[in-house]
């Protein structure tokens, strides 16, 4: 977890029973700002999110929707490309080094939830919507024209590169 959190909306546990309803939080330009150059964004112009906590079993359950508007480099040509993400996501917030009660089980799949540690007073949900984010990015963004600027560098594609193209550039040399 960042010390220093560049997007930080801390809840205190102790106020998650009277939190009702839906909660949104927004980062604002210098938070974005931040935020790009920790993730390595081309800009980020949104970001915001929309939730509820519970307290379930000792762990803080936040469930809700993130959305952004970012722009990533192009892996290929560093031109940045758009993204949108609106993206539900579900964490469970438990205490660092604190096993889970004897005979609890998770009922949630784990693909479905994100466990993160806390220290048991503080949860920030401004910085685990930027995880979130973060997970949910493109992971190697493509611009419309990479694979053209790849063929002008002389990078092959993985066609081109398999151990198997040197065998069908041989194809078809000896009259078949």
């Amino acid at each position: 977890m960042n010390m220093n959190p560049e997007f930080s909306r801390t809840v205190k546990v102790d106020q998650v029973g009277r939190l009702a309803g839906t909660l949104h939080i927004e980062a604002d330009e210098a938070e974005r700002d931040a935020l790009a150059r920790r993730f390595g964004l081309a800009s980020l112009d949104r970001l915001e999110a929309d939730y509820g906590l519970t307290d379930e079993d000792g762990a803080i359950v936040a469930r809700g929707r993130v959305r952004a508007a970012l722009a990533q480099p192009c892996v290929a040509t560093g031109v940045p490309v758009p993204e949108a993400i609106d993206s539900e996501f579900l964490l469970r917030f438990v205490v660092e080094g604190e096993a889970l009660p004897e005979g609890t089980e998770l009922e949630l799949d784990a693909d479905d939830v994100d466990i993160i540690g806390y220290d048991g007073q503080v949860i920030d949900m401004g910085e685990a919507v930027a995880e979130t984010m973060a997970l949910a990015m493109t992971p190697y963004p493509r611009a419309p024209d990479a694979d053209a600027a790849l063929k002008e560098a002389g990078v092959l594609s993985e066609e081109q590169a398999s151990p198997f193209a040197a065998l069908l550039s041989l194809k078809g040399k000896d009259g078949e």
